[in-house]
């Protein structure tokens, strides 16, 4: 993922005039108004592009009910005479028009960055209703909130789409529920219905997740049983406050590094990559990656302790959440500097002692949750061993797989072989990345920040194993950058293409040249739409740039 561009330019300043404040606007809003407000909406651009994601979602979720990661044996399907869906002209069929729905998302949300930047002329909303072409003036927040909501809606009643993690989850929770110890024993050793949907390759593994999220597994199979639908249903509900936290986290975050909160809200949260992957595939890097960006905004807001709480919370969900914390105890002695040079309290204690003191007190905060949350799901540490377990993946999307694959191209080697050298470099690569980045990135709170960043990036790259839904991490920081028209189309190109590479049931799409191809393609589409219609130019009078490309701010 690109680092953030510095803006090259500076908007000129925008006058606006408060709407005045009428008595009609000053009455509680009728039937009639919302009905006359939700007309404006859907006749706007903005309208327009949340009505095409919205039908998105809804393809989607119908398409998944054949081409998603159904369950093995499906008796709801059975008994709603759908299960044709699932085979030959039937799965033909639900996969077009799952990917019909992912490519109405897509083109509804690039539509919708092209508004939020200012270059797809929006409209205001004056006195409660939406009035008058004002490119300057583009969607606000709320309404953006509000179109999140309008394209998950479907999603959550759709399959699991993109992944079958979800049926992992439930398993895991059910041995903890049962009486196992989940970072002991992987789900193959409690036999039952959520086992026989859980991934061959995951059976024998152990819980590579913190004590909370088992934890909340445990409580949605003592609720649900074994009915995997419940299940998925009460798991997806479950991942909602962590995109709540997104919502809120991702525009603070750019009070302190100089994005734009629309823009970030847009590129951060109404992603496809992450609605459709998050949501929709039930990942729970929703939870962890929102208590994370959430933890990082209070610490910005000088809230130390409770952002440290936040942030552990998150990693007892993931171990990666973690990566911030280090980075949190520079932004704690930059405030506490400034803290004491506003009061004239004089220079800060030498640099050792003040790191030793905040870093005491973060790592204090951070052992007192992860122990409460370790003792109230009755389990130990055992889940760092089983990090491990992700090197079962093998794919295209980490660097050490493709060093390996090319070695495997010019020389007799096996793949495996390679493979084990080319992670073992990539590991040592890490290790010293995260130092140096951590030592580097260490002056200001942006730079602090750039640093989670960076650290989070190197993860995905120099890991074993990555996945699309990892990229979620950095993003959620990244969009809290002011950057470049051309560093956000980069980033629409790279989400279009994660977002396609994989197939609705799950399977890797990667080693197929031409669905690649065909990836890569829209992906450079959808990045050129972002600045300019139809790009292609199948309209006549199309293809020319939309307005300036100048950075957003």
């Amino acid at each position: 993922m690109p680092t953030p561009e510095p803006s090259t330019a500076t908007a000129e300043p925008i006058a606006t005039t408060a709407a005045p404040e009428t008595e009609a606007a000053a009455r509680p809003h009728t039937l009639r108004w919302w009905l006359r407000f939700a007309g404006e909406f859907l006749r706007s651009p903005e309208g327009h592009a949340a009505f095409l994601g919205f039908w998105g979602s809804l393809m989607i979720t119908l398409g998944g009910l054949g081409a998603g990661a159904v369950r093995r044996n499906d008796p709801l399907l059975e008994s709603a005479h759908l299960s044709w869906l699932r085979f030959g002209h039937g799965y033909t069929l639900a996969t077009i028009v799952v990917w019909l729905g992912v490519l109405s998302m897509i083109v509804a949300w690039v539509r919708l960055g092209r508004i939020t930047i200012g270059l797809g002329g929006g409209v205001r909303l004056i006195s409660g209703l939406r009035n008058g072409t004002d490119p300057d003036s583009p969607v606000t927040l709320n309404e953006l909130r509000a179109i999140v909501g309008i394209w998950i809606f479907p999603l959550l009643f759709a399959v699991p789409m993109f992944s079958q993690d979800v049926y992992s989850y439930l398993a895991q929770g059910a041995l903890l529920r049962d009486g196992f110890d989940p970072y002991k024993v992987g789900p193959v050793a409690n036999p039952g219905v959520l086992l026989d949907n859980v991934s061959p390759v995951w059976t024998t593994t152990t819980a590579p997740y913190g004590p909370i999220f088992l934890l909340l597994g445990k409580w949605i199979t003592t609720i649900t049983g074994d009915n995997v639908v419940a299940g998925t249903w009460a798991m997806r509900l479950v991942m909602l406050p962590g995109l709540a936290l997104m919502m809120w986290a991702v525009p603070h975050l750019t009070k302190h590094l100089g994005g734009k909160p629309t823009v970030a809200l847009w590129l951060a949260v109404l992603n496809p990559l992450v609605l459709i992957h998050l949501i929709g595939g039930v990942h729970n890097e929703m939870l962890m990656v929102g208590l994370m960006a959430a933890g990082i905004a209070l610490v910005l807001e000088r809230h130390h302790v409770a952002g440290i709480v936040v942030v552990a919370i998150g990693v007892a969900i993931k171990a990666t959440a973690g990566v911030a914390l280090p980075f949190l105890v520079w932004i704690w002695m930059i405030h506490e500097r400034e803290r004491r040079a506003a009061k004239n309290e004089g220079p800060l204690p030498h640099p050792i002692w003040t790191f030793a003191k905040i870093g005491g007190l973060g790592v204090s905060v951070f052992a007192v949750v992860f122990v409460a949350a370790s003792a109230a799901a009755g389990v130990g540490i055992g889940w760092l061993t089983a990090l491990s377990g992700s090197k079962k993946i093998i794919n295209w999307l980490s660097l050490p797989t493709i060093m390996a694959h090319i070695v495997t191209w010019f020389t007799p080697w096996a793949l495996e072989p390679v493979l084990f050298w080319t992670r073992s470099i990539c590991a040592v690569a890490l290790v010293l990345a995260l130092a140096w980045t951590w030592w580097r990135f260490k002056l200001t709170e942006r730079q602090a920040v750039l640093g989670i960043l960076i650290a989070f990036v190197a993860i995905v790259v120099l890991s074993p194993a990555a996945l699309p839904w990892y990229y979620s991490w950095p993003l959620a920081l990244a969009a809290g950058f002011a950057m470049s028209t051309m560093t956000l189309m980069v980033l629409v190109g790279l989400c279009t293409w994660l977002m396609l590479v994989f197939e609705p049931g799950g399977a890797i799409g990667l080693y197929n040249f031409w669905y690649v191809a065909a990836a890569t393609f829209a992906a450079v589409v959808a990045a050129l739409s972002l600045r300019t219609v139809d790009p292609l130019r199948l309209r006549a009078g199309s293809g020319k740039p939309t307005g300036s490309i100048s950075p957003p701010r």
